[in-house]
């Protein structure tokens, strides 16, 4: 197919270099000459505009920051004109970016009424799961949209979940990462006491995985400089999911539970704690560097 891929960050960049290996025509496109430069190296043909880059596509997706960006990428701002002004009718728009669950309501709202159909798939996985296509989807829309990007999504992920609804998938995803980052707080926490007491990391990583403290940070994502190969924490902290990035995601799942009411103590001491994290320099370092704040 002829596929338009709109962001080439940490996780954008091998999505769309999957699509590209699976034979693929994909067209991509980023606002940062760094990501272009290096994705350019990995075979995958550079657009000059985003505009440019959905010119007959039959399928669009993106992978952005934040809401505002989703907002201006398709919707446009100001006297400039969105994507959706560009892109054919009965193109499929996949938005993998994690947002907030209006901005998928009111993209896919706006995009209807010219005929182009829209799912928000947010992934789970992290960059390890980017690159080997193991990712997870976890996907808002119409029964029928998603069948029709199923094919699609396969070639980059394992496991693809239709939650319900446009921005059902955003919904469930911001719940998600509030556990996630619940999760790395406290597995940060235990490892920094043990380490204190004299324990080896390895060691005592191990033992939490084997049992009841056992999680997927502990599996894949130890926090622990030194502890598993090919994470973040044992190269600096570089690359991986940033610290802004999860605060953002933690403060969308504290503004949802104000919006219904709903209390989430520990989401919201996590989303503080984050918030502390990235104000002492730590926003582009990924999440898991939070460890640093409870071992020096």
């Amino acid at each position: 197919m002829k596929i338009a891929f709109i962001g080439l960050g940490n996780m954008g960049g091998p999505m769309a270099l999957n699509l590209h290996k699976a034979k693929h025509t994909v067209n991509a496109f980023d606002m940062a000459n760094g990501a272009v430069a290096r994705w350019r190296q990995e075979g995958l043909a550079i657009a000059s505009s985003a505009d440019e880059a959905v010119r007959g596509a039959e399928v669009v997706i993106s992978m952005l920051p934040a809401s505002q960006h989703v907002d201006q990428l398709y919707l446009g701002v100001g006297e400039s004109a969105g994507l959706l002004e560009s892109i054919d009718a009965g193109t499929l728009v996949i938005d993998c970016s994690t947002v907030a669950a209006a901005t998928s309501k009111k993209l896919t709202e706006v995009a209807a009424m010219k005929k182009i159909a829209v799912i928000d798939a947010p992934v789970s996985g992290g960059t390890s799961g980017a690159v080997a296509a193991t990712l997870t989807f976890i996907v808002g829309g119409a029964a029928q949209d998603v069948e029709r990007a199923r094919p699609i999504l396969e070639q980059m992920g394992k496991n693809i979940f239709h939650a319900g609804e446009a921005g059902a998938g955003q919904t469930a995803k911001i719940c998600n990462n509030m556990l996630l980052g619940i999760l790395m707080i406290g597995t940060s926490e235990a490892l920094a006491l043990g380490v204190a007491n004299g324990l080896d990391p390895a060691v005592l990583s191990e033992i939490m995985k084997r049992s009841s403290g056992g999680n997927w940070t502990l599996e894949k994502y130890n926090p622990m400089p030194g502890v598993a190969e090919n994470t973040p924490a044992s190269r600096g902290y570089q690359g991986g999911f940033g610290t802004d990035l999860m605060l953002k995601d933690l403060s969308l799942a504290q503004e949802n539970a104000m919006g219904k009411r709903i209390g989430t103590p520990l989401g919201g001491l996590a989303r503080s704690l984050y918030a502390t994290h990235s104000l002492n320099g730590a926003g582009s370092l990924d999440f898991s560097s939070i460890f640093t704040m409870f071992h020096k």
